[in-house]
This record gives structure tokens, C-alpha cells and sequence, in this order.
């Protein structure tokens, strides 16, 4: 929520100004209402708000000189002024001081809607771009930058830190209003639309421990919340996202809400790992329909999660390539891949079991398989125009090969044979070559340009745009 002051000697006026308006709708709260400038002035150095209406003419200090002062100490405050005068010159100046807008009082009902519409329009765009900038600052480990976007770090040397990531399943935020949340001890970043980020500090790390038990976690938007472990530094909120990222991802896996601890057990997905081992290795493929039936089975019984998940992945995929040598192989997205990819390449933990399985399948019959090359190669071309028009959705090879009759195993060989690239290459080659021209000619905030181009994501859509481009979004626009 984007917190609001109303500062204004008259009683009434401020009673209007609350009651002009349907706050909570477009994402305010008001936290403060002040009849004395003075009280106003050291409530904003304790607690700076993001927005306040005030009077221009007082008698304490006048609403252009607070205005002056906050500028004047570095506060990120913005002003709405409210008068009784209508001449041109008071409107002028409060907007050379850098007023969104000069009204009238006492209110007009009519304005109030367009006002706060444009208000909110304001303030997202402003969090975004802060969003964006606090996100490549803490993903790069930028000390400087980060001390410049925000004062939530300066002096924390003896803090603990924990992170929370909470995904919705729409892009209202009503969990906005959390327990745990207070501007001095909680840092909110927004992810994506449906993805927040939450760096919580405190000096005692029991602190913590009581914000996150003493935290309600309700609002049906809500469909994951991914909880980290605890760091004694800053040095570690890198790894602190990650976890929680991690954490959050086990919907992933079952599907359902829930609220989720970072823990790592990569000792308990060993045995299995070596299970599949000893099958591949002595061909018993009778017996991988059975593991992979008993995999969705294994992971929910050990609490396992995605840290888990992408492990197993990625030791299957180095068994699959050391083990066998048929080109075939080359062609099947065998690639180790992070938890963000993972979840970008399959829809759930049953359509990559799905995937493991047809590989399986695949290998077993790949001499004795007979093909009509004709008709394969005429559904690989719709495939390919349909994801030509529809790459901004999510997109599955799984879903695609039903939709167009092709084993998902055998598309994947196509792709690279007719096209010298992967599905995922392909897709991805796709989503960034639009997002390049939007920030090239639109006026877009790089959020809504990440999901015109497909990605939901901001945080995985940065990583895949760098790696693609070699720079960040923003550094690709300005240059």
C-alpha cells in the first residue's frame, strides 16, 4: 500500500479530503492526519510517507515551505496540494515545486476519481522503475547502488536477515497488509505481478522468529510463500532469495497452497538417484515405469522441494549423456537447467515425470520406431507458426506435442535438426527479440514489457534478457 498524510489546520478540510476518496481501492492508506505542521514535519522525518495532501496557506509554515524542507533533506515525499485559493500564481508555484497536482477544496467529488486514478498510475510506475533498479542492485551485489535506492540497509551491520517470497495467483495484492510488514524493518520489492519480495531485519534474531509466527497469511490471492533460512549479514541476501524463491517454488511440485521453510536434503534424493543410476546403466527399462511412478511419491513422503528436484534433474540428464551415445540424444533439451528454468520449461513435477518417462520410452525403442516423415514434418510447421503467434503464453512442449501429434521426445530432435536451435532456444529467442523492441519504441516500464514478451517473471525475465543481451533491461534501454 502506498501510505498517505493529510496535513491541514482546519478540521473540516481534512475530513473531506479522507472522505473524497476511495483509498483502499487504488492501493493508499492514509497513516497520519495533522491540524500542526510542526507535528506533520517530525512525523515525515520518522516515518517518511509517500504521498501527502496538504493546505498551502497555514499558520505555522506554509505547504510550498514543507515542501522545501523534505526536498531539501533528500525525502522521497510527493505532494498533492489542496487550497482554498484558486489564483494561477499559488498554482504555479506549488507545481514548480514539484506538486503532482493543485486542487481545490473543498473537494469535488467528480475530480476525486480521475486524481486518484492518476495518483496510483504515478506510483506504480515510480515502484517499478525502483523495483527494477533495487533488483539488479541486489542480484549484483552493488553496495553503492543499493545504499542509494534505499536507507533499509545503512547501519545493519549487527541485524539478522530473513527473506519471504509470496506468490499470488492474480495481480491484486491484497496480502499487502501483512503483521509482519513496517517500513523500518521490512524492505518490500515486487518481483513480477504475481511474485513480492520481502527482506525482513531485526537485531535479535527471536525477533524474526516472532514477526514470522505472529504473521497472518491470509487473502485468497495468495498461493505460496516461500520462507528463507536466517544470515548475520547483507553480504547474504542474494542466497537469502534464492532460498526463499526455492521455498516458495514447492508449488511447483504439489500444487497446492501453502507456507514453506527453506531446508535443504540433497542426502535424501541420493538413494533414488542411484536407483535410476543402476537402470540405466544396466538397461533394466522394465523397471523406469515403476521409479517414475514412485517419484511424485518419494518427494511428498521426504518433504522434498525444488532445490531437490533440480538436482535429481540435473544428475538424470549428466547420466543420460554419459551413458549414451546416440545422436538422437543431442537433440532432447538435455541441458542442466536452475529452478527458474525448470519451471519455465515444464508446468509441474507430473509433466517433467512425463518427460523423463518418454526419454525413457524413446531410448528403449529408438530402432525399432518407423515414422511417416511426411506427415510428422507438416504438424512440425503448424507447431512452429502456432508458436510464431503465441509465444507471449505460456507455452509446454508436453501440451504442444498432444496438440500436434508429435512425441514430445521426437519434437525436440525436429527443432534442432530443421531449425539448428531447442524449443526453449527457439521460444526464448522469440520472447527477447520482442522485448527488445518495446524498449526500443514504446514508453512501456520494463515489468509490462517483460510481460508483453511472455515472461511473468521479472526477476527470472532480467537473468534470461542479460544472458541473451549481455546487459540489464535497463542499461539495453538507455543505451
Amino acid at each position: 500500500m502506498y501510505s498517505v498524510i493529510i496535513i491541514d489546520d482546519e478540521p473540516w478540510a481534512i475530513k473531506g479530503i479522507r472522505n473524497a476518496f476511495n483509498w483502499y481501492k487504488y492501493g493508499f492508506v492514509i497513516t497520519g492526519q495533522f491540524t500542526s505542521v510542526h507535528k506533520a514535519m517530525e512525523f515525515i522525518s520518522k516515518e517518511p510517507p509517500d504521498l501527502v495532501f496538504t493546505d498551502i496557506r497555514m499558520p505555522e509554515i506554509s505547504g510550498l515551505d514543507l515542501m522545501r524542507l523534505t526536498k531539501e533533506k533528500g525525502m522521497d515525499v510527493e505532494f498533492v496540494v489542496v487550497s482554498g485559493f484558486s489564483e494561477f500564481a499559488f498554482a504555479q508555484e506549488a507545481l514548480r515545486y514539484g506538486a503532482l497536482d493543485y486542487c481545490l477544496k473543498p473537494m469535488d467529488i467528480e475530480t476525486a476519481d480521475p486524481l486518484i486514478e492518476k495518483l496510483a498510475l504515478h506510483f506504480s510506475k515510480k515502484r517499478s522503475i525502483r523495483n527494477n533498479l533495487i533488483l539488479e542492485a541486489l542480484t549484483s551485489g552493488d553496495k553503492s547502488e543499493l545504499n542509494r535506492l534505499t536507507q533499509f540497509f545503512d547501519h545493519s551491520s549487527d541485524d539478522y536477515f530473513r527473506v519471504l517470497i509470496i506468490y499470488s495467483s492474480s495481480e491484486y495484492k491484497g496480502y499487502r497488509d501483512l503483521k509482519f510488514f513496517d517500513h523500518k524493518h521490512t524492505l518490500e520489492v515486487e518481483f513480477g505481478s504475481t511474485k513480492t519480495l520481502y527482506i525482513l531485519k531485526s537485531d535479535k534474531r527471536s525477533d524474526l522468529d516472532d514477526r514470522l509466527d505472529c504473521a497472518v497469511f491470509t487473502g485468497s490471492d495468495i498461493k505460496a510463500v516461500g520462507i528463507s533460512s536466517t544470515s548475520t549479514t547483507c553480504d547474504n541476501i542474494a542466497k537469502l532469495i534464492k532460498e526463499a524463491d526455492l521455498a516458495a517454488s514447492q508449488v511447483f511440485l504439489n500444487e497446492g497452497k501453502g507456507i514453506f521453510e527453506y531446508e535443504s536434503k540433497l542426502t535424501v534424493v541420493k538413494p533414488f538417484i542411484d536407483g535410476i543410476s543402476s537402470i540405466i546403466q544396466e538397461n533394466k527399462f522394465e523397471e523406469m515405469d515403476d521409479i517414475i511412478e514412485r517419484l511424485v511419491y518419494f518427494f511428498k513422503h521426504n518433504h522434498l522441494g525444488m532445490g531437490e528436484l533440480v538436482h535429481l534433474w540435473n544428475q538424470v540428464v549428466s547420466l543420460l549423456v554419459s551413458t549414451y551415445y546416440y545422436e538422437e540424444l543431442r537433440y532432447m533439451e538435455l541441458d542442466f537447467l536452475n529452478y527458474s528454468e525448470l519451471k519455465e520449461r515444464f508446468e509441474n513435477f507430473e509433466s517433467l515425470c512425463s518427460f523423463l518417462n518418454d526419454i525413457f520410452i524413446y531410448i528403449k525403442q529408438l530402432n525399432s520406431r518407423s515414422i511417416n516423415e511426411g506427415d510428422i514434418n507438416s504438424y512440425f510447421t503448424q507447431m512452429v507458426k502456432y508458436i510464431d503467434n503465441h509465444f507471449q503464453h505460456k507455452l509446454y512442449l508436453k501440451d504442444l506435442s498432444v496438440k500436434f501429434f508429435i512425441n514430445q521426445v521426437y519434437c525436440c530432435q525436429l527443432f534442432k535438426k530443421n531449425l539448428g536451435k531447442t524449443f526453449s532456444e527457439y521460444v526464448t529467442e522469440l520472447r527477447i527479440k520482442k522485448a527488445c523492441e518495446l524498449l526500443k519504441h514504446t514508453m512501456m516500464s520494463i515489468e509490462e514489457v517483460a510481460t508483453k514478451a511472455g515472461y511473468a517473471d521479472y526477476y527470472y525475465f532480467n537473468k534470461v534478457f542479460k544472458k541473451q543481451c549481455g546487459i540489464t533491461p535497463s542499461k539495453f534501454r538507455k543505451s
